[in-house]
């Protein structure tokens, strides 16, 4: 009997050792990649034909669209030919300001219906679409642009789900027409000399970045057309405007050129604001509200490094895209306060266990001073001077419009291209999934099908 017993003893514990080397069952949600459809190659480094003039056609008017009409027309090289909105009075608005500025007049005029934009990516002239319409209509736009022949500039963010982004991609690489998404925080002075300096090795190697979207909407929610924006987030889980806060730091780990996400797990507070909000706009009882008033998002790379993004239009919070790069020997912070920090390597002599660090902070005049060593290519002081005098966003809205024109009329690549789109929009509908998940990890997929280190680094085409 106690021979048995032994025996039993002996094949158990064989079985639980064999057990614990087996692989563990890998505890992440996977997202499927579509294959990609027959004769369709990547879009890296997509150069099309120069365009003399590049001819505009503007889809959607409101706040966004009227402010890129004020811009457009003061870049050289750019006339805007088309406009539309729903509303005619739109339409008319943008045309007499042009007409002030002593452009042409743009021939095409289209309103009043829900699809007018169909007659405006249909005229022949039109090279770039350029749609700054509510959240929802972005994607058919754009899918309709490109299979007229048109580029598209789309507002941020330019696909909601899943299936648009993939949709966008395919098409893109289908009609070999640029598809790039309107992020202009990218184009902040900060951020570009920021990512200059850690191209240069400033900061060592980035290990962790961050970034965000807090903003106090509570002025401008009655300012959305129908009430769009806050119904969206009344729908909607998830950090569903991630691309200010990730598309910086995207730029800064080479992602796609070098590095790219692979696992991210989300986290939110409970509606504590959102109801409220909401009963207050619509005047009738709200129960539920999906959107959390805070959300978190972490990143991994295939590298190892990391990003946190974060959401917030629901609180007092101050407005803050967060923007912190971390390097190995060097840190910048936008948000709060402006600041660099670098290290400060001392012989051991001279180290005082008595002070909490001993690394060199650079604030105001000092930082001014600092960044001035590291201007970024693009950012001559003539070029910011004149950013500056036209406006938007204190300047990052020309630049980003210029930027896309010059690339345009010099047959170069974009600053941004459709995976750039995919990656800083799929934090959405990712997120979302890991919170119904109860915050489980979630696949990010390689939206370039293979191609994500075959670019060495992000930089910026320029004519020769």
């Amino acid at each position: 009997m106690k021979r048995n017993l032994l025996l039993i003893f002996t094949a158990l514990a064989l079985l639980a050792a064999g057990c614990c080397k087996q692989k563990p069952v890998e505890n992440i949600i996977k997202t499927p990649v579509p294959t990609r459809p027959a004769g369709q190659q990547n879009v890296l480094g997509l150069t099309a034909e120069p365009i003399e003039t590049v001819h505009i056609g503007v889809v959607g008017l409101g706040m966004r669209g009227s402010e890129a009409v004020r811009r457009l027309v003061q870049i050289p090289g750019a006339e805007i030919v088309a406009l539309c909105d729903l509303l005619p009075d739109r339409v008319e608005s943008s045309q007499q300001f042009i007409s002030k500025k002593g452009k042409p007049v743009p021939a095409g005029a289209y309103s009043g219906e829900q699809e007018s934009w169909r007659g405006l990516c249909e005229q022949a002239d039109v090279d770039l679409v350029y749609i700054c319409t509510d959240w929802l209509n972005h994607y058919p736009i754009a899918m309709y642009a490109m299979e007229c022949g048109k580029h598209v500039a789309i507002e941020v963010p330019a696909a909601l789900d899943m299936d648009q982004i993939w949709g966008l991609i395919n098409q893109s690489e289908k009609t070999r027409k640029h598809c790039m998404m309107l992020e202009n925080c990218i184009y902040d002075f900060f951020e570009m000399t920021t990512l200059e300096m850690a191209q240069r090795g400033l900061f060592g190697e980035i290990i962790h970045v961050e970034g965000a979207y807090c903003h106090n909407l509570d002025p401008f929610w009655d300012e959305y057309w129908n009430n769009w924006r806050l119904d969206y987030n009344q729908k909607v889980r998830g950090d569903v405007y991630p691309t200010h806060g990730i598309g910086p730091v995207c730029q800064v780990l080479d992602i796609h050129r070098g590095d790219r996400m692979t696992t991210l797990v989300s986290m939110d507070t409970k509606s504590f604001n959102g109801a409220k909000i909401a009963a207050n706009h619509t005047g009738m009882e709200v129960r539920e509200f999906a959107n959390g008033d805070e959300t978190s998002t972490l990143i991994r790379t295939e590298k190892g490094k990391t990003i946190l993004i974060e959401h917030d239009v629901m609180t007092p919070r101050p407005y803050s895209r967060m923007y912190q790069v971390v390097g190995t020997d060097g840190y910048a912070s936008k948000y709060p306060i402006g600041q660099y920090c670098l290290r400060v390597d001392k012989p051991a002599d001279q180290v005082d266990a008595r002070h909490i660090s001993d690394e060199k902070v650079y604030e105001g005049e000092e930082m001014r001073a600092l960044q001035e060593g590291y201007r970024n290519v693009i950012l001559t002081p003539e070029f910011e001077a004149l950013a500056k005098s036209v406006g938007g966003h204190g300047g990052m809205d020309f630049i980003m419009d210029y930027r896309l024109v010059y690339c345009l009329h010099h047959g170069l690549p974009l600053d941004m291209d459709v995976y750039d789109l995919a990656e800083w929009c799929c934090v959405a509908p990712l997120s979302r999934v890991s919170l119904e998940h109860g915050s489980m990890p979630v696949e990010v997929p390689d939206f370039t099908r293979g191609a994500w280190n075959q670019v060495d680094g992000f930089h910026y085409a320029l004519a020769k």
